[in-house]
């Protein structure tokens, strides 16, 4: 029930490297009328789009969140930094952490910066509080955070700091705050801010995603003025992919698995797009499942999507009735994991195994790095 079905990936055929040029990635195109497949380029993608489409990419940027440290005794410790507490005063975070800690334990890391996990939090995630502000220590040392199968150290000044990372990403939104407090992100509806106060407990602010949106890595500045100069409308979200999108399925029954919460946002002119689209009878792509997520969770029953911030919980299995989008791009997913159930949900489970076995056959490049599909 966890994985569907699907075939377990081949090592070798999962991509520990990029492309030097991302558009030359394998395209797989599976159309979900006939189940008929064909075999592409990614930057063969602007001939299967139309004059008035919307495609819909999310611009996250990826926070280089993954620290390395040691333990008193000198033992490795690896943090990767989830979300900032907002407010004044030493710099909190959550985190995961590896090997699990105990409370009360300090962790030190380069350049004199050390931390304390002063809670155990829900979902395997830690607080810790920074002796000083974690910002000059992770442009200094942090490192991308690439999937545990990519069996490799990521290097702070090596290409994963630009190829982990799509072209169109954009630096955090930051805001001024009617509490004057800081790190806040995400603008709400009208004009306001949302303070993410709930009673006197402050929740934590995501500073950038924890993993990239892969779908999107293919996409060249090139190959988006070909798209646009198409007449197709380009237009953006931001949903902040934290480690919950990731999260291996742990449920005996995949339905039963629960989502992690991931802020989105989406502005007015992503919501116009879509809705010229529709009203011309056009179709409406979406970018990797996390611009999925975003989009499903902003509509309405009729599909219609409104702008403006939001808690993304959604969690799409088969079955479930989608209203937003009309077209999928989409890497290949790991069996287990989320972004495979919502892609099956959408595609056919059947449709989707076939052609992840086709994949493998045609020695296709799975994952993060890998090659995409375009689901019609």
């Amino acid at each position: 029930m966890k994985s569907l079905g699907f075939p377990e990936i081949p090592a070798d055929r999962i991509a520990q490297t990029p492309l030097a040029e991302r558009d030359q990635a394998k395209l797989m195109v599976l159309n979900r009328k006939d189940g008929t497949l064909a075999h592409q380029r990614f930057y063969h993608l602007p001939d299967y789009l139309f004059p008035g489409d919307a495609l819909v990419l999310n611009d996250v940027r990826v926070l280089p969140a993954r620290l390395y440290g040691k333990k008193p005794t000198g033992g490795r410790v690896t943090v990767l930094l989830l979300a900032r507490f907002p407010g004044e005063g030493p710099d909190r975070w959550t985190a995961l952490v590896t090997p699990r800690p105990r409370v009360g334990s300090d962790i030190f890391f380069p350049d004199n910066l050390q931390a304390k996990v002063v809670g155990d939090c829900a979902d395997g995630e830690w607080e810790l509080v920074f002796s000083e502000p974690v910002d000059p220590v992770l442009s200094r040392w942090g490192r991308m955070p690439l999937p545990p199968y990519i069996k490799r150290t990521p290097d702070a000044n090596a290409e994963d700091l630009a190829a982990y990372q799509t072209v169109y990403s954009v630096d955090k939104i930051t805001i001024p705050s009617e509490n004057k407090q800081k790190n806040f992100v995400l603008p709400l509806r009208e004009g306001r801010v949302r303070d993410f106060v709930k009673g006197e407990e402050h929740r934590p602010v995501p500073q950038g995603a924890v993993a990239a949106p892969t779908a999107g890595l293919h996409f060249t500045p090139e190959l988006l003025e070909t798209i646009k100069r198409k007449g197709v409308r380009v237009s953006f979200l931001t949903l902040w992919v934290g480690w919950g999108t990731f999260r291996p399925i742990a449920t005996d029954d995949f339905r039963a698995h629960r989502m992690l919460p991931e802020p989105y946002r989406i502005p007015l002119k992503t919501v116009e797009d879509v809705s010229a689209a529709r009203q011309e009878g056009k179709k409406v792509w979406a970018v990797g499942t996390t611009a999925v997520r975003a989009l499903e969770s902003a509509a309405d029953r009729d599909g219609a999507i409104k702008a403006g911030t939001g808690i993304a919980t959604l969690y799409i299995t088969p079955g479930y009735p989608f209203r937003a989008i009309d077209h999928l791009v989409t890497n290949f997913h790991m069996p287990g994991h989320t972004p495979l159930v919502l892609t099956a949900a959408f595609a056919g489970i059947d449709p989707l195994r076939h052609a992840y076995e086709e994949a493998i056959a045609k020695s296709y490049r799975f994952l993060s790095y890998g090659d995409a599909m375009a689901i019609l």
